[in-house]
């Protein structure tokens, strides 16, 4: 979802030169970049203790310092021609000493709205109500009121293109909540998947049963993947049926062929004749025979996997990681009911029903999230990525080594992974460093090319030196 969101979001410019300038024109765009040029400067400027720079950090001055036009009048004000140096160095304090400044510092939290919006507050508040800057303004060659009100449109329209360049960062943060929707579906329908396929097979034994001259095997056949302990489990489970009453029911009757499919692949396979033909199992040897038949046959069955993509876009990827919820659901279940059946062993007062399958099996079933920390981990980490991307694209950029590798010629999934990774080591101090390394590289190895693995795995061993150099990353 980061390499979609990522590829395509707006991508943030600044205003090109005007066609056909008029003399008016020019004075505005040159004094647009100047003042653009002269808001980097003076974030640079602005330090508190510790040497860091929080106004330099913000988004829009990230953006434009990336300008090849601002590089340039930076550069030239660096070797000390710069028309409006006096009255920079008069905003720096007037701006440090400021209380929008100060309340920015007390907010400061990277991609809120004191984040979003203080350049735009800053630029119209402090610099351009300044009399000691538009005093120098008007001593510049060509200068008209009309020019400098044309300079402050273009500043306006950067602002506006700014803004819009990351507004849909909340529809795609709700895409994302419904993508985990999508997979808490999932995993209900998969443990649906034996009751129905049970259930399909009881039909056809009935069916053969009625035959006018039904064999002997068909008349009393062999019950016991109907019958399946497992199976009545999950049919009883209410946790379950909650799941399927709030997501959607199993496969609808449009699936049938792919579920008859599946059912004649379940029954050729050796797992399931070997199953049919022991002399007899338990709870633990049902649950067994399901974990191997969704190990080594649902889900590696081609009419299965076609069927998920064409319910949803996600179920792909999740199945992988939602396949094994569903085989470490069933181990549990196999524990707690072994548990339910040693206790009413132990209890000679406890009174023997018959039904070993506890009604309230809140606690075998997974939950979708394991606490609240868990549950805003994607959106946390998905925000990081997009608010910080300017700023870890360059650690990744000062990282690289451009005698092996050219930045312009890296896998742009290569730089969402990096990206990602950078935002989890720096966000989220409770993930050890090395669990995040490794899932960045193996995630590379799964998404990225067949050298990404590799390359991922070299980039962030630099990309820790550094930070650490730096001091920004500490665990």
């Amino acid at each position: 979802m980061l390499y979609s969101y990522l590829l395509v979001e707006n991508q943030f410019a600044i205003e090109s030169q005007p066609e056909s300038p008029t003399r008016e024109k020019r004075f505005a765009y040159s004094l647009y970049l100047d003042m653009l040029a002269m808001m980097v400067s003076i974030a640079s400027d602005i330090t508190r203790r510790g040497g860091d720079s929080p106004l330099y950090e913000t988004r829009f001055i990230q953006c434009i310092s990336k300008e090849e036009k601002i590089k340039a009048l930076l550069s030239r004000h660096a070797s000390g021609n710069w028309p409006l140096a006096d009255a920079e160095r008069h905003l720096i304090t007037k701006i440090k000493e400021s209380g929008l400044y100060k309340k920015f510092l007390k907010s400061e939290n990277p991609g809120s709205a004191s984040d979003e919006k203080i350049w735009q507050e800053i630029f119209n508040s402090i610099i351009m109500t300044d009399p000691a800057l538009n005093q120098e303004i008007a001593g510049l060659e060509n200068y008209s009121l009309s020019g400098v009100e044309r300079m402050r449109k273009l500043i306006e329209s950067t602002f506006s293109n700014f803004y819009a360049s990351s507004d849909h960062l909340p529809d795609a943060l709700k895409t994302l909540a419904m993508s985990m929707d999508k997979a808490r579906e999932l995993y209900f329908r998969l443990l649906d998947l034996p009751v129905r396929l049970a259930a399909m097979r009881d039909a056809d034994i009935e069916e053969q049963r009625k035959k006018f001259l039904a064999t002997a095997e068909e008349r009393n056949p062999n019950m016991r993947f109907v019958e399946n302990e497992l199976v009545e489990y999950l049919r009883h489970s209410e946790e379950l049926e909650a799941g399927l009453q709030r997501y959607g029911r199993s496969m609808s009757a449009d699936d049938e062929p792919m579920l008859r499919a599946l059912l004649r692949a379940i029954m050729a396979s050796d797992i399931y004749k070997d199953y049919m033909e022991f002399p007899a199992t338990d709870f633990e040897k049902d649950c067994e025979f399901w974990k191997n038949i969704y190990r080594q046959v649902i889900f590696n069955n081609p009419d299965f996997l076609e069927a998920l993509e064409d319910k949803s876009v996600f179920w792909n990827d999740d199945l992988d990681i939602i396949g094994t919820f569903v085989v470490k659901t069933i181990r549990r279940i196999s524990e707690h009911v072994k548990r339910s059946e040693e206790r009413k062993e132990n209890d000679s007062s406890a009174e023997l029903s018959g039904n070993l399958f506890p009604v309230n099996d809140a606690e075998v079933l997974l939950p979708m999230y394991k606490d609240d920390v868990d549950a805003r981990f994607g959106s946390e980490l998905f925000s990081a990525v997009v608010i910080n991307k300017e700023k870890y694209r360059t650690y990744i950029d000062n990282a690289l080594d451009t005698r092996i590798w050219e930045s312009e010629r890296m896998a742009y999934m290569d730089i969402v992974v990096l990206l990602t990774a950078i935002a989890e080591m720096l966000n989220f101090p409770s993930i050890p460093l090395n669990v995040t390394v490794n899932e960045y590289i193996e995630i590379a190895k799964s998404y990225s090319t067949a050298k990404s693995g590799q390359f991922v795995h070299g980039m962030l061993g630099a990309l820790v030196k550094n930070l650490k150099a730096d001091g920004l990353l500490l665990k």
